[in-house]
């Protein structure tokens, strides 16, 4: 069920998937922010600091198609409750894995946290699903901004907990993090089932194209791929940033806070997103993300200050929040209602995939090859993506143009 404006059950929605997104979006900033200190803290090699955090991003690849599945079978609602049920499952486990310390204990925490995410994930297109085309910009972005408060809870409770228990340092942050998963269900059953479901789950008539036949479309494959690259440049920067800053002599407050302006750098955009994409284009609004993307690199390179690290990761933060937004819009506009479902799943499914691979790279990179190592590597993905970006706005510009025949 969709919306002509953006008003009613959507609007209703897409404020309940922002306060979702704020309570769930503080589950990859915990992790992210603290999941290498504590690798480092419980790893015996560390080549292995930044595991943790790989593992998080492996569960979330690998719990986006059971995920959609459940929410196929359950209904994306139904389908919530068990996402948060494993958020609290992943926060109590991290907890005992540091008490303890367990590195593979600790590890599987971050896996369930991971699988809490693929339902996290789908927020943003159960927001979508539940307006008209025009408005989708719209209630992505209002999920995105719930990502604002993630920045800010995620880091007070860091900075709170982190030495509550000083015999186990950081413990009482994974077991704050299973506390936000907990307030997360009395929000999901607020939401109304039927304005999120996917079209998908009511229509049984039609099967729709094949992901092969849906694939040959240019715009998908660009929207997807830089999807894939917005999201693991901004997982493979940040990853190994807090490292980084250590490494350097920074203190965990500034990293901590580093992460914190980074997050809210990620979000904050939202509130004018929408609007540069309707006045701008998807494509040009993307393709200027991209480009911030490599300018974080740049700041990242002039130096190593605290200042340099926080200017780079706020240019990451910005950049990611308009490539992201606008490659998920221009996904959204190349599958029929009853693809939705698969198409969604598969598209989360390559994202997640390769920012696993990116978060557990940057570790061995940066062990092996330092920060600089980290932020050289950017600049060859940044222009192949934007030259591919141009290109498919070159591409329907003159298909836009080319006379009907």
């Amino acid at each position: 069920m969709t919306q002509s404006t953006f008003s009613g059950a959507g609007r209703r929605n897409a404020g309940l998937l922002s306060g979702l997104q704020a309570l769930g979006g503080a589950n990859p900033a915990l992790v992210v922010a603290l999941g290498g200190l504590v690798g480092q803290q419980l790893a015996s090699n560390p080549e292995y600091a930044t595991l943790p955090v790989s593992l998080f991003n492996l569960g979330m690849a690998i719990g986006i198609l059971p995920a959609a599945f459940f929410m196929r079978r359950l209904g994306r609602r139904n389908a919530y409750f068990l996402g948060a049920l494993l958020g609290i499952c992943g926060g109590l486990t991290a907890y005992l894995g540091i008490t303890i310390s367990s590195f593979v204990i600790f590890s599987l925490g971050t896996i369930l946290a991971g699988f809490y995410s693929s339902y996290v994930q789908n927020y943003r297109f159960a927001a979508a699903d539940s307006v008209s085309p025009e408005w989708r910009p719209k209630a992505i972005s209002w999920v995105m901004l719930g990502g604002l408060a993630a920045a800010i809870v995620g880091t007070q409770i860091i900075l709170f907990t982190r030495d509550l228990w000083p015999a186990t340092p950081f413990a009482a942050t994974f077991l704050a993090q299973a506390g936000l998963a907990a307030l997360a269900i009395p929000l999901i059953s607020l939401l109304r089932s039927d304005a999120i479901q996917s079209a998908s789950v009511h229509t049984s008539t039609s099967t729709g194209r094949s992901l092969w036949e849906i694939s040959k479309n240019p715009r998908f494959i660009i929207a997807v791929v830089t999807g894939m690259v917005s999201y693991s440049l901004m997982s493979f920067m940040m990853t190994a940033s807090p490292l980084a800053m250590i490494g350097c002599g920074h203190s965990v407050r500034d990293s901590t806070l580093g992460v914190q302006w980074h997050i809210l750098s990620m979000f904050a955009p939202s509130f004018v997103t929408s609007m540069l994409i309707n006045r701008f284009g998807k494509i040009s609004i993307t393709l200027l993300g991209i480009v911030l993307i490599g300018a974080a690199s740049f700041a990242a390179l002039a130096g190593l200050s605290v200042t340099h690290f926080w200017t780079s990761l706020i240019l990451l933060g910005v950049g990611w929040n308009f490539s992201f937004i606008g490659a998920t819009t221009l996904v959204t506009d190349c599958y029929r209602p009853e693809e939705t479902s698969r198409v969604q799943a598969f598209n989360d499914f390559l994202i997640f995939g390769s920012v696993a691979l990116s978060s557990f790279s940057s570790g061995k990179l940066l062990a092996k090859q330092g920060w600089n190592g980290i932020n050289v590597w950017t600049f060859p993905i940044v222009g192949v993506v934007s030259l591919a970006l141009i290109w498919l706005a070159w591409h329907e510009r003159q298909h836009k143009n080319t006379p009907a025949a």
